[in-house]
């Protein structure tokens, strides 16, 4: 009887088990991309069969979204960013903020792996888009009301995913090394403009 009620329930250390390839998961996709990493190798660096792994997450693209699923929801920060400042500091704001959470340890293999696979697999690319595009951008332009609002964000995006590109994955210097802050000085004003400022072109000045 007590040996019938050990085999039943959730197995022991399961929870842990998960983990360990979630986590395995999340630096091989940020050192490999998805397209270069297999079920076989983060079997291996989580130190369990490849079975298992299928088990938990069935395949590589549902485990590559299970990894990747970032800690922040763009509902619950955008508020207090949009209405934390001035409103020409907003893209400075904004992009501290995203530095700042990108260069987290849990957060840095997720923007890594994401930007590294979005060029070659369109669930990678997916995420990229809802990462930025379709997320907190779309948000912000939305809160601010201002004409435009998917143009704004598609444009802040490319912006930025070209800064992750650069910094975490290419580790271009100075970027790579460079504060939050310093990048928020610098890479802001073109956020700004980009997400509340004016986008219609220069007009010609009719010198041929």
């Amino acid at each position: 009887m007590t040996s019938a009620r050990r085999r039943t329930g959730r197995r022991p250390g399961s929870e842990d088990t998960r983990g360990r390839i979630l986590e395995a998961a999340r630096q091989a996709f940020a050192e490999r991309g998805l397209d270069g990493t297999s079920v076989r190798q983060v079997a291996s660096d989580a130190g369990v069969d490849p079975a298992l792994v299928h088990h938990y997450f069935g395949s590589k693209q549902r485990l590559f979204l299970a990894a990747m699923e970032f800690p922040i929801e763009p509902a619950v920060v955008i508020p207090s960013l949009v209405s934390g400042g001035p409103r020409d500091e907003l893209g400075r704001r904004f992009v501290a903020f995203l530095v700042t959470l990108w260069d987290r340890p849990d957060v840095r293999p997720l923007v890594t792996g994401v930007v590294r696979s979005a060029a070659t697999d369109a669930v990678a690319a997916t995420m990229a888009l809802r990462l930025l595009a379709e997320g907190p951008l779309l948000a912000i332009s939305n809160a601010l009301d201002v004409p435009d609002a998917a143009l704004r964000a598609a444009l802040a995006s490319a912006q930025l995913m070209g800064l992750a590109m650069a910094r975490y994955v290419i580790r271009i210097e100075p970027l790579a090394s460079m504060s939050p802050e310093a990048l928020a000085a610098l890479a802001g004003p073109s956020i700004h403009r980009y997400l509340a400022g004016d986008l219609e072109p220069p007009k010609a000045d009719g010198r041929g």
